[in-house]
Parts: C-alpha cells; sequence; structure tokens
C-alpha cells in the first residue's frame, strides 16, 4: 500500500495551511535555486512527479513548455490543482510515483519537488524516469538531504532554555525507513545517503550536471529572524542530471 497521508482530512487541512500551500512557489524557500537548474523550458514536453497543487506544472507553461503532465497520488492534491489551473495542456494523473510507467522517449524535462524520500525505492524510480526521458533529456529533483533525515526525530537539540544548540547527526548510513513526525502526524520517509542518491543515477544512465544545498535567501533571513538557523545545516538536496 503505497503511503497517501495528504487523503487524511486533518493532514491535508494542516498542509493547506502551510506558507508554500497558500503562496505558491514564491513562498517555498528553496525555489529560487531550484529554477535555477531548471533548462529552457519552451516547447518541452514536461512530467512532474509528486506534483501536489500544481505549482511546478503551471510554471513550467509560464515559460511556454508544450505541454505537462503532473503526477499525484492524492486526490485531494489533484483536486486542488485542478481547481487552481485552467490549461488544455497540463493533465493532472493520479498514480503512485512508484507505479509511473510512460512510453520511451515520453518527456524531455522530469521535475520532482520534495517527494523522492517518500519513494522506497530510489534506484527503481531513477530507472523509469531514463525510460521515459528523450536522449538529453534533464531531470531536476529536490529531496530532504541527507544530514536532515538520518534521524527520524528530524529536530535541533536543544539547551536547558530551549535554545537550539546543534543539529545531531546519526545513524547517518544506515540507509531506510525513517517514521518522522510532520504536521502532527507520523509520516514514513526513507533515508539515503548523498552517494546513494549520485550513483542510483549514475548507474541508471544519467549525468550528473549540477548539485545544490541552499541556503535561505538573505531577503527571506532578514525578514524572518528564525531562518538565521537555517544557515547551520542544510535541509535541501537538489540534483540535476541529463540522460546519456
Amino acid at each position: 500500500m503505497r503511503q497517501n497521508k495528504y487523503d487524511d482530512a486533518g493532514f491535508f487541512e494542516n498542509y493547506s495551511q502551510m506558507p508554500r500551500s497558500i503562496g505558491g512557489l514564491s513562498a517555498a524557500g528553496e525555489w529560487n535555486a531550484l529554477r535555477a537548474m531548471l533548462p529552457e523550458l519552451q516547447g518541452k514536453k514536461v512530467l512532474d512527479l509528486g506534483c501536489g497543487f500544481g505549482w511546478h506544472c503551471r510554471y513550467a507553461r509560464e515559460q511556454q513548455a508544450h505541454s505537462v503532465v503532473g503526477v499525484d497520488l492524492s486526490e485531494n492534491m489533484l483536486e486542488r490543482a485542478r481547481e487552481l489551473t485552467d490549461d488544455p495542456q497540463i493533465s493532472y494523473r493520479r498514480f503512485a510515483i512508484e507505479d509511473i510507467d510512460f512510453n520511451a522517449d515520453e518527456f524531455d524535462v522530469v521535475i520532482s519537488s520534495l517527494a523522492l524520500h517518500y519513494v522506497e525505492d530510489f534506484a527503481l524510480i531513477c530507472r523509469k524516469i531514463h525510460h521515459c526521458l528523450v536522449r538529453g533529456g534533464t531531470l531536476v529533483l529536490s529531496v530532504e538531504h541527507p544530514v536532515f533525515t538520518a534521524l527520524a526525530a528530524q529536530d535541533w537539540h536543544y539547551g536547558p532554555q530551549g535554545e537550539r544548540l546543534h543539529w545531531p547527526v546519526d545513524d547517518y548510513h544506515f540507509e531506510g525507513l525513517r517514521q518522522a513526525r510532520f504536521l502532527e502526524n507520523d509520516v514514513v520517509k526513507y533515508h539515503r545517503t548523498v552517494a546513494t542518491h549520485l550513483n542510483a543515477l549514475i548507474e541508471s544512465g544519467f549525468m550528473i550536471t549540477k548539485l545544490s544545498e541552499p541556503k535561505p535567501s538573505e531577503e527571506m533571513a532578514g525578514n524572518n529572524p528564525d531562518m538565521q538557523d537555517e544557515f547551520r545545516r542544510p535541509i535541501f538536496l537538489m540534483i540535476a542530471a541529463v540522460k546519456n
């Protein structure tokens, strides 16, 4: 059974109140870094894995992509995406990322934002993405950084006055399932090392073209004092790769 917390009414309501759920890409602190890694989208056929509310799908069309397919397991997510979308060149399909089965050479660009750390078999997904991309096609993905996912608690170590002393990293090389707490719910995530991410892509036939471990922009950090702690450890790992 694929994990589908977003069709739980309470979980989805909490998610819908997050700044990125309300403000879209401009409210996502990592968006500028991810956008810089995307290739030219004009005229391209784009696939978005774990599309959520469809923000990246609509952005691709704003950049004059030929067509976009958004995939998500959650009907709640897709219902909201359809409400926000008025474009016949964007189609949304409901199934798990693990179950994608597109034709060879069907897409020019594949995007996946903060979804693949919910997938158990990353190497399988890499092979499936490689299959459906044209030669020279681009994959751009973001996941929670392995420094962030190593411990299931995903939280700071606090001092006696509640001050954030440091971010603990432990069990880094013990890959696999982590029962994390997110939006007041238990959520299953999968921890993998940086090397595992890169090697799975390389072994699937990709050439890595860029890595990013983005930090908050100076503007975001200046507007939110709590953001200063986001400079102390990475929270996102982003990878751009090209099909050989």
